[in-house]
This record gives C-alpha cells, structure tokens and sequence, in this order.
C-alpha cells in the first residue's frame, strides 16, 4: 500500500475564480503602488513610465510649496478636523449604540434618518449643507440689521466654516458607520456580565466603566479609525461646505490640474501614508486592548 499523499483536487472553476481575484488586486491596488514608484523620480522625472532615476526630489519640492497653496497648512487643517470628527463619532456612536438597547419612541425613524445620508449622493448633501448655512448667514445679517448692531455686521463674514458646516457634513458620513458598528457590537453583547456587576453592587456607571467599556473597546477604537480616515480623505461633502479654506484632499484635486510634475505623486504618497500610520496605530491598540480583555 503506497504511503504518497495527493492533494485534494481543486475544483473546475479554482482557476477562473483565482484570475478574477488576481485582477480585482490589480485593479484595487495598482494605482496606489504607481502612484507611490512615480513619486520618487529623479529631478528629470515626468508623470509617466518609464522612471527617469529614483531620490526624493520631489518630496523636497512639496517641502518647499507647490505654487501659491500651502500645503503644510491644508495638511494641518485636514489632520485637526479629522481627529475633531474621530472623537465626537466615537462619543455619539457609543451614547447612541447603549440608547437604542432599551426600547425608543421613534427609535426606528431616528435610525433611517441618520443612516440615510449613505444612500444620498454626497454632493447633494454637500450642496444641501452649504445653502442651509448661507440662508443662517441671511438671517443673521437681517436680526444684526434690524438691532442696529453696525460692527457686529461689518465684521460678520459667513458662518460656513471647517468646524460649523464642513464639520457637520462630515458626521453625516462617519456617524452612521459609528452607529452600525456599535448596532452589531451590542446585538452580541451578553448582558451576564452587567448583570453579575450589578448583583455585586456596582453603580450603572460603574458598570459601564469597568465591565462594558473595556469589552468593547477594540471596537470603538475601530469606529475612532473610520471616523479619521473617512473624513482625513473627503471631497465631495467638502467641497460645497468647507467655506474660504480648503482640506488637504481639496487642495490634492485643485492641484492635479496646474501641478505637472511628479510633486503631484509625493502629495499623494504623503497622504496615503497618513492613512496607512493610523491604520497601524488602530490595529495595534485594538489588539493591545483584546489581549487586555481577556
């Protein structure tokens, strides 16, 4: 009797299936990885194949501005922005996710109306966003008119801005991602543990701070990761509600049509790294944190 092991026979269509697989990566990831060869060409590069010599000229030359836009403080607008949306799609998303536990008066309607900003268009809601906050500019001229508030009225400008309606266009995206994941989280969460906190004594508060909370923070972590880099890469509910100042990513788009050297390739290497750095510090905490729990 022969001891030789045969492998188990792949079926008809493994092939096929592998070469559409295969395709679909290309097709995912092989703009990002041209982006980044091309980004370090040498000082006579151009935007296409083949490389002509490989530095980091370009870098240099995003250090040092392209044109009139200032990237540095683009790049600083967008990570300060980011990190305001993080932090308050965390805080709702988790206040949001305990409310809906127990039974809501019009908890079904709140749920389709914060989840129906995924299925509009984004720059319907970026349009939508900007009128809102420019008829709130009319009225306030007309009440500061009608007081005779003169140097409140001269100094007034507008109300959009990076931390009024651009801020509130992109919690339309990143709130209900935060509130589905949260949705998912407790829907398997086994209340044994609250209840055997609760039957030692501790406080609702209590139990949410040392059992609750630390079970579910790999997943909040999670929701922090989307709420960055979702709003970190924004451009379509930006770009009607931003104001007089522009997001990195708006900057990115202005510039693919008067940048014409591989500097262009730089700006999106540098802001796809940003992405990947708090991709990796998430997955590290989630991680730190599983371990934690168990």
């Amino acid at each position: 009797m022969s001891n030789k092991k045969y492998a188990p026979k792949r079926a008809s269509g493994y092939l096929p299936l592998l070469a559409i697989f295969v395709l679909f990566v290309i097709f995912l990831y092989g703009p990002m990885i041209t982006i980044f060869i091309l980004s370090f060409q040498g000082t006579d590069g151009g935007l296409t194949f083949p490389l002509r010599g490989i530095s980091l000229h370009w870098f240099g030359k995003l250090a040092e501005g392209l044109g009139v836009v200032d990237i540095a403080a683009a790049l600083k607008r967008s990570l300060l922005l980011g990190l305001v949306v993080m932090l308050i799609t965390v805080a709702f998303s988790v206040l949001a996710g305990l409310a809906f536990r127990k039974k809501l008066c019009g908890g079904n309607a709140l749920f389709y109306v914060t989840v129906a900003s995924l299925i509009m268009p984004s720059i319907i809601v970026s349009l939508g966003i900007g009128l809102q906050f420019r008829l709130l500019d009319n009225g306030m001229k007309y009440v500061l008119e009608a007081f005779g508030a003169t140097s409140m009225l001269e100094s007034f400008g507008t109300s959009l801005g990076m931390f009024t309606s651009a801020l509130g266009a992109h919690l339309t995206w990143t709130l209900p991602f935060g509130l589905l994941i949260m949705f998912a989280v407790f829907n398997r969460f086994n209340r044994a543990y609250e209840e055997a906190a609760a039957d030692l004594g501790a406080t609702p508060w209590q139990t949410f701070r040392f059992v609750v909370f630390p079970l579910i923070a790999p997943s909040v972590v999670g929701i922090g990761m989307f709420g960055f880099t979702l709003s970190w890469d924004e451009i379509a509910r930006t770009s009607q509600a931003i104001g007089d100042v522009n997001t990195l990513p708006l900057e990115l788009q202005g510039l693919t049509t008067t940048v014409t050297n591989p500097a262009i390739y730089a700006l999106g290497t540098l802001t796809t790294l940003v992405s990947f750095v708090v991709m990796g510090v998430t997955i590290a905490a989630a991680m730190w944190l599983a371990r934690k729990r168990k």
